[in-house]
């Protein structure tokens, strides 16, 4: 018995809506595990643009494991979007360098960590994933939710406030 290959972009017979991310992902700060698949209607190849405010110098990464299943609109904010709340302002003044960065220490976003998913995650339609949030193994997001908080493995959550609406199976 075989399955598909892992090394395909399209596993699927005539099906282009899905595809192995691993295959197609070229950020190096993006980590992918063997069949994890993308579902887009319109640009399965293009998953890369919903990881937002990934950017180089901060280097945090997005690791996703094996036989995970993410649907369309999914959604990785990662540490670039955080702003300092526990400062006079939230304006990121040290991020954008020179004398900003020298005369106003401690004045870019907080940093939280990589953002983590385990193997066998679903994640549905429009999810959002806040930065540094890891979600184990086998958890289910449902479509709409917005995850600010851990998720422990075989949960299923959901709702506007990461664990407020879960289930542990």
């Amino acid at each position: 018995m075989s399955g598909p290959d892992p090394g395909s972009v399209f596993p699927m017979k005539n099906i282009r809506s899905l595809c192995f991310l691993k295959n197609v992902v070229v950020n190096p700060h993006i980590e992918i595990g063997n069949y994890t698949y993308y579902d887009d209607q319109h640009h399965p190849l293009d998953f890369e643009k919903n990881v937002l405010y990934h950017f180089d110098f901060i280097g945090d990464k997005l690791k996703i494991g094996k036989f995970c299943a993410i649907a369309t609109q999914a959604k990785f904010i990662m540490n670039g979007a955080n702003h300092n709340t526990n400062a006079f302002t939230t304006f990121p003044f040290g991020a954008f360098g020179g004398e900003w960065e020298v005369g106003l220490p401690n004045l870019s976003g907080g940093y939280k960590g990589d953002t983590v998913v385990g193997n066998d995650v679903w994640i549905g339609y429009n999810a959002t994933i806040m930065p540094g949030v890891h979600i184990g193994d086998g958890a289910i997001i449902a479509s709409n939710a917005v995850v600010t908080k851990d998720v422990l493995p075989y949960s299923i959550v959901g709702g506007k406030s990461g664990n407020i609406n879960s289930l542990s199976v």
